[in-house]
Order: C-alpha cells, then sequence, then structure tokens
C-alpha cells in the first residue's frame, strides 16, 4: 500500500477490503455484530429498527453480520431483517456453534441455520472455546462436504490466549474471533503475529468495549490531528487504528442506530495510520 508523501498515513481512496487468507477472498473490512443490540425479542418495533441498520448496513457496502446462539433472541431478528431484505446476495454469514454437549453441536447450527434462513454459512466459529475439539472437528467436517465454505474460533476480552494461540497452530482454521482496541493490545503480542504467519484471518470483536470505551471519550473533545486520518468521530478512529494493523481481516462493531453503521463503514475509506500514528492514537487514548 503506497504511503502519502509527507505524511505519517498509508493512502487509501475505497472503502478498504481485505483478502481471506485461505482463500483470497475479498471482504468489506467493517462488518456488524449483534451481541445485545440485536436481541429484542419480538417487539416489532424495535425489529423494524434492526432491519433499518441492516439494510443501511447493505447500502453502506457492509457484508459480514456476525452471531451466535449466546445473544438470545438476535439470530432470529438477523433472520428476520434478512427475509424482509430479500436476503441479499451480498451477505456473509458468520455464526458459532456454543453448546457444552458435543453431540448436540450439529442439531444447534442447524437450528441456527433455520434462523437465519440461509442455505448454509460462510463462516463457523466454536464461540468461546466451549467444547472446541469436538465443535472443530465437526465444522472443518462440514467445510470438507461442502456444507460450511470457513471454520474459526473466537475468544474475547483477552480471554485464553495461550489455547487460542495453540489451535492456531496445530488445526487448519480459517478464522480467529478475538478482542482488540487502542486500549486491549494483549493481540499485538502473539496472535495477530501469528495469524499473519498462519494466512488466518482476524475478526475484531468489542472494538469499543462494548460501547463504553466510545462513551467515556465522548465526554472528550476530538483531537485536532484525527483530521489527518479522516476520523470525525472516536468511533472512526479507534476503528482505523485496528484496521490499520495489516493482520486484521474485519471488525464486527454492533450498533442500534443507522447514523452509526454509516459512520462505522465509512472508516473504512480515506487514509489509514501508519505505525507512529498508531501509537500516537492509542498514548493520547490511554492518557485520557
Amino acid at each position: 500500500m503506497a504511503t502519502l508523501r509527507g505524511s505519517p498515513l498509508r493512502a487509501q481512496t475505497a472503502p478498504l477490503t481485505r483478502a481471506i487468507p485461505s482463500s483470497g477472498e475479498m471482504i468489506p473490512a467493517v462488518g456488524l455484530g449483534t451481541w445485545i443490540t440485536f436481541n429484542i425479542g419480538d417487539d416489532p418495533q424495535l425489529q423494524a429498527e434492526c432491519t433499518a441498520v441492516t439494510a443501511a448496513f447493505f447500502a453502506a457496502g457492509g457484508r459480514m453480520i456476525d452471531s451466535s446462539p449466546m445473544y438470545g433472541s438476535s439470530q432470529a431478528v438477523v433472520g428476520r431483517g434478512l427475509a424482509e431484505l430479500g436476503r441479499p446476495d451480498s451477505l456473509f454469514s458468520a455464526e458459532k456453534v456454543w453448546t457444552s454437549s458435543t453431540a448436540n453441536g450439529p442439531a444447534q447450527i442447524e437450528q441456527t441455520r433455520r434462523l437465519w434462513g440461509v442455505e448454509r454459512f460462510d463462516l463457523l466459529q466454536v464461540h468461546n472455546l466451549l467444547s472446541w475439539e469436538a465443535h472443530l472437528d465437526t465444522l472443518l467436517a462440514m467445510k470438507a462436504a461442502g456444507r460450511l465454505r470457513y471454520a474459526g474460533i473466537t475468544t474475547s476480552e483477552g480471554r485464553r490466549h495461550d489455547l487460542v494461540e495453540t489451535i492456531m497452530r496445530r488445526h487448519p482454521i480459517d478464522f480467529v474471533q478475538l478482542s482488540y482496541n487502542p486500549v486491549d493490545r494483549e493481540a499485538e503480542q502473539r496472535l495477530l503475529p501469528l495469524a499473519a504467519e498462519r494466512g488466518i484471518a482476524v475478526i475484531v470483536n468489542r472494538p469499543f468495549r462494548q460501547g463504553a470505551l466510545t462513551r467515556r471519550l465522548d465526554r472528550e473533545p476530538l483531537p485536532g490531528w484525527a483530521g489527518e486520518m479522516g476520523a470525525t468521530s472516536w468511533a472512526q478512529m479507534i476503528l482505523k487504528f485496528i484496521l490499520s494493523h495489516p493482520a486484521v481481516t474485519v471488525a464486527i462493531p454492533a450498533t442500534t442506530r443507522i447514523d452509526h453503521v454509516r459512520e462505522n463503514l465509512a472508516a473504512a475509506g480515506g487514509p489509514l495510520p501508519d505505525p507512529a500514528l498508531r501509537e500516537r492514537i492509542a498514548a493520547h487514548i490511554g492518557g485520557l
């Protein structure tokens, strides 16, 4: 990627896409998470709001929607929204298996597929490594049989990184999902470099610490130098920091607001910070 002359930024003239290393498939670098935000039960007004967010996400060029059986009604809410929108062909469906019963994994996956209303998932992940050995065997068998495109694992909040590293080294996974932002940087030490080495795509969850980070920062003025990277909000600065790491494939912020989903997707346009500016962002946010 070219460097802007006289500027500590990497040029990015079009909305950012990243390659999935195991296939070369290009995917937009900002996706849509559903943890908490889509867990709204059967409330028709809230369902309409979630569908509107989903529509705005696709309209802005987004593809990956990520959910889990752990997320309450989120899967059904995603499915109803997709049905209302005609199940856009561009969808990249990312789901998880999350059950301590190894025998119940396939049944849970099938129930999830029905809730989404898709023929098959693009990506299935073992959620938070729960009964990971048996479930990963299931996912890899599904992939081999053509019933799944990609298989992966997830963790969050810096938990069990040693085990994540072991699985990344020993098993042929396509994706790893983890937490990463200017405050939570543990993944930089081993997991992100290992993902680059092993050709594993990285999904970043909790980019805003479930909103706690942006709520805290919103009380502070955005530094003037944020404009150097085209960031007009703290959320965009955080996402640009995350996406500027070359091992990161997709970040999946969750939101209930159309303006926020557009703002998040827009963070993948324009320049990204170089290593020096990345450190300036982390130091500034850490000092507030």
